[in-house]
């Protein structure tokens, strides 16, 4: 099942538990605006190339459309829309006054040049900038995109609407970006599984942890469990899977990384095959890399007892049930990875106030969201007696539906 699939199977099933009219339901799940525009540039040898570029604006009831922009040879409009569809139910699940968007552009990174990026990026920005904004729909980072390709978006919205740093989270700090932002999906999601091993009488100290995925989010979330004392005992990357029982050093693994630009080789761990990272025997797993590698083929052979899922749609609903009926716990990516959305939202309101904040207040302002975030999924899983993913799709369209009704926008 795809990830469209998926998250509109989600959505149909968080409706019927909150017995919302079939209109509304039908108006909810409908995107807002689709885009697509071609966006032809010179290469660095004078050749003429072009590319395709989406944005899906998914819904706008509760505030400006948030998501990331992906350059990535497979962007698809399909993914485009579920992904822009999960940020709608994302903010929401967050709290934060945001509806749903994302984009991207069908290239490979890899294979342009950074003035090739550059001038992709202003092309790209030029043919969509009369339709995001500061108070209508707020792009950031995501897959083969950074803080400079946010950089370039910036300074060329600004050549047409003046000045706006708002209009962008995920910036670099020197252009308005926030302090803690790099850190705060991996952080948000330790949060998360604070939050859940504290409910069970456990804490994150002397639980082993495997990380899926060594990138921004599975490198951070390693640091910050090692920091509080749980252990990390596998971990990998696009370069190879490693594992060591007594638990991983992570600050030599760091410097690893940084030097061999992946995990593969490090002294400090024994090497085992990538596929089998997901089923090493740990208490919690965190799937912190690509969708839809938990699924009915693997989901047998799992031996933690909690998922903690900081990827996008990394379980498959046939895992899902099978999972559920072996007793595994899965915190839903739309709660457990929302801590970067949470501080690109600070971002936003810092660069509207034009007033700047320390690290340590985002960094408690995000824990406070995370805390109070699992207590409101936590009482929808109460209110409609339903596992945490249902809790946390409720508790999201819930808000949104109840947003769109009193705007009287209902069909």
């Amino acid at each position: 099942m795809n990830a469209l699939a998926a998250t509109n199977r989600n959505f149909k099933l968080a409706a019927r538990l909150l017995g919302l009219d079939s209109k509304l339901e039908k108006s909810l799940l409908i995107p807002f605006r689709e885009i697509k525009v071609e966006c032809t540039l010179p290469k660095d040898d004078g050749t003429l190339v072009s590319f395709v570029g989406f944005r899906v604006q998914h819904d706008n009831a509760r505030g400006p459309m948030k998501g990331g922009i992906r350059y990535h040879p497979e962007v698809d409009p399909d993914e485009v829309n579920a992904l822009a569809q999960l940020m709608t139910w994302k903010t929401a699940v967050a709290n934060i006054p945001y509806g749903g968007a994302k984009g991207g552009i069908g290239c490979s990174p890899s294979d342009l040049s950074i003035s090739e990026l550059e001038r992709l990026t202003r092309v790209f920005t030029q043919k969509i900038h009369d339709l995001i904004g500061i108070h209508t729909d707020v792009p950031a980072p995501d897959m083969g995109t950074n803080s400079q390709t946010m950089a370039w978006i910036l300074d060329e919205y600004s050549k047409f609407h003046g000045y706006s740093p708002a209009v962008v989270t995920g910036k670099p700090i020197d252009l308005g970006g926030s302090l803690g932002r790099d850190a705060a999906t991996g952080r948000g999601a330790l949060f998360a599984a604070e939050a859940l091993l504290n409910e069970h009488g456990k804490s994150i100290a002397g639980q082993r942890f495997v990380i899926q995925g060594f990138g921004n989010v599975g490198s951070w979330a390693a640091k910050l469990i090692d920091e509080q004392g749980g252990k990390v005992v596998a971990v990998s990357d696009i370069t190879g899977a490693i594992k060591n029982e007594n638990g991983i050093d992570i600050a030599s693994l760091f410097k690893h990384v940084k030097e061999n630009r992946g995990v593969k080789g490090f002294h400090g761990a024994n090497s085992i095959e990538a596929n089998s990272i997901l089923v090493e025997d740990c208490d919690v797993l965190i799937p912190a890399a690509l969708g839809g590698v938990i699924n009915k083929d693997n989901a047998n052979e799992i031996k933690a007892k909690y998922i903690i899922e900081a990827a996008n749609h990394p379980t498959d609903p046939e895992a899902d049930e099978i999972l559920s009926k072996k007793g595994v716990i899965i915190l839903p990516d739309i709660y457990a990875n929302s801590g970067g959305v949470t501080v690109s939202y600070f971002e936003w309101v810092q660069n509207i106030q034009g007033f700047m904040w320390d690290e340590q207040k985002v960094n408690d302002e995000l824990k406070t969201y995370m805390t109070r975030g699992f207590k409101d999924v936590k009482e929808m899983c109460k209110t409609h007696n339903c596992d945490l993913r249902m809790g946390a799709f409720t508790l999201g369209v819930n808000r949104v539906a109840r947003a769109t009704v009193l705007r009287g926008w209902e069909a």
